[in-house]
């Protein structure tokens, strides 16, 4: 892979080459990814995949004009072609009077960048990628799987490695660069048999290898998640109190940070609009944004347009605190940027969250649904039933029924419905939150969902 100095200089190079080409603002993104991917079913090796690209996006500016062109050729003659086609593009396009470079003054300026990133350690040194040991990794994790009694079938297991280099550079001085690494292990298995078989499945990813769970861990879940499954019933319809397991819990905080982004809420096509300031979840939730969380999957010192990261508390103490913005959305509100920028080879910077976490309640999950005469412990979701503009929420779910506060039978076939303003309003928190995905909640209780069963 291309080092990072280098990678730097294509990029400014690059936007320089822009400048002096008559263009009155530019910025450029260079990446660069390599990653292994290996899969196993059934004990044999089923695929090897091995991919490696770089590719370079600039966008230019032409006063309130602008355009964005890439290219996987770095070479004078080509990066020379791709500035005057951008600048000419440019000049071509409409008036956008909120596209901008981020405010100078909001930049990230640290001199030692090179040690935050370490604080940060995004990248393990000492990783691999070597598809003898993938191939182990997930040979292990099926057999594991495949060990769970009453497993009957495999979708496989696979084990993956990665690495990037993202470098970024703009005219109004900014210009750094940083390298991750990425793990993963998973199993998917299937239990029972004929019309009764059941499907689950487990993974993690983690920037070190180190911080992987054993694949043995992983396998033994999926498959004993998969026994779990078997003769699931359906249930009465009703109003009832719903349990949301962390790994689906996650959902309803990407819808809420969905809402507040600053590209529906300059649309007006937030449920959210209305709120900013307000409280809309009970008093005991907080929801965090922290791009500096060690070895975290979405964690950087700066965004896609080169402003400084903060951690910011997005919820406090129940009550909406802010939006998400990039430069052009803080534009049309009248705001200020919050350093959310996302950044693709292609196109004007997106908006996107970095490391999201509801806090940890005070009671632990037992607790949580103790009280529960009947309700629907969720482990999937299906379909995408959510309005953007209204909040109203309805999606296929399976899982586990609640009877006297206990797990009970398992569960398919229902579909569990609410609006989100009602639903966050009733929503509690129990205290095991683990730090291990993009978005990480503890088990949550909504309570008053209307649920569709037989």
């Amino acid at each position: 892979m291309i080092e990072e100095d280098k990678a730097r200089e294509i990029a400014a190079d690059c936007v320089a080459r822009a400048i002096k080409a008559g263009a009155t603002g530019a910025d450029a993104i260079f990446v660069s990814e390599q990653s292994t991917d290996v899969q196993i079913r059934l004990g044999s090796l089923e695929d090897v995949q091995r991919s490696e690209s770089s590719d370079l996006g600039l966008r230019v500016f032409d006063g309130t004009r602008h355009a964005s062109v890439s290219t996987n050729s770095f070479d004078t003659a080509s990066l020379e072609q791709l500035v005057e086609r951008a600048i000419a593009m440019a000049r071509l396009a409409p008036e956008d009077e909120f596209a901008r470079l981020a405010p100078e003054e909001l930049l990230y300026t640290g001199e030692d960048i090179a040690q935050q990133q370490d604080i940060l350690a995004l990248n393990d040194k000492n990783g691999h990628n070597d598809p003898a040991i993938l191939q182990a990794d997930a040979l292990a994790a099926e057999d594991a799987a495949r060990a769970v009694d009453g497993v009957t079938n495999s979708e496989g297991g696979s084990a993956s490695a990665g690495s990037s280099l993202i470098a970024l550079a703009t005219s109004n001085g900014f210009s750094a660069a940083y390298s991750t690494s990425i793990f993963g292990t998973s199993a998917s298995v299937l239990a029972g048999e004929g019309a009764n078989m059941q499907r689950d499945y487990a993974y993690r990813t983690a920037r070190h290898y180190s911080d992987l769970e054993s694949p043995q861990a992983i396998g033994r879940r999926a498959g004993e998640r998969a026994i779990a499954r078997m003769n699931p019933q359906t249930m009465a319809s009703g109003v009832r109190p719903v349990i949301f397991d962390p790994r689906v819990a996650g959902s309803l905080i990407g819808h809420f940070l969905g809402a507040i982004s600053g590209t529906s809420v300059a649309r007006k096509s937030s449920f959210l609009q209305e709120h900013l300031g307000k409280t809309i979840f009970d008093s005991a939730i907080s929801i965090i944004d922290d791009p500096h969380y060690a070895r975290g999957l979405r964690s950087r010192l700066f965004d896609g347009e080169g402003v400084a990261t903060t951690r910011k508390e997005l919820v406090h103490n129940g009550a909406l605190t802010g939006w998400l913005l990039n430069s052009a959305t803080a534009a049309q509100l009248g705001m200020e940027t919050t350093g959310h920028a996302s950044r693709g080879i292609g196109g004007s910077p997106g908006i996107s969250a970095t490391n999201v976490h509801l806090a940890a309640g005070s009671i632990s999950p037992k607790t949580l649904m103790a009280d529960i005469e009947e309700g629907v412990y969720v482990t999937e979701l299906a379909g995408q039933g959510m309005n953007a503009v209204t909040g109203d929420y309805s999606r296929g779910a399976s899982g586990f029924a609640i009877r006297g506060g206990v797990i009970a039978e398992a569960v398919s076939e229902i579909t569990i419905a609410g609006n989100l303003l009602d639903m966050f309003a009733a929503m509690t928190a129990a205290d095991d939150l683990s730090m291990h995905r993009a978005i990480n909640t503890p088990t949550l209780r909504v309570d008053g969902m209307t649920i569709a069963g037989q």
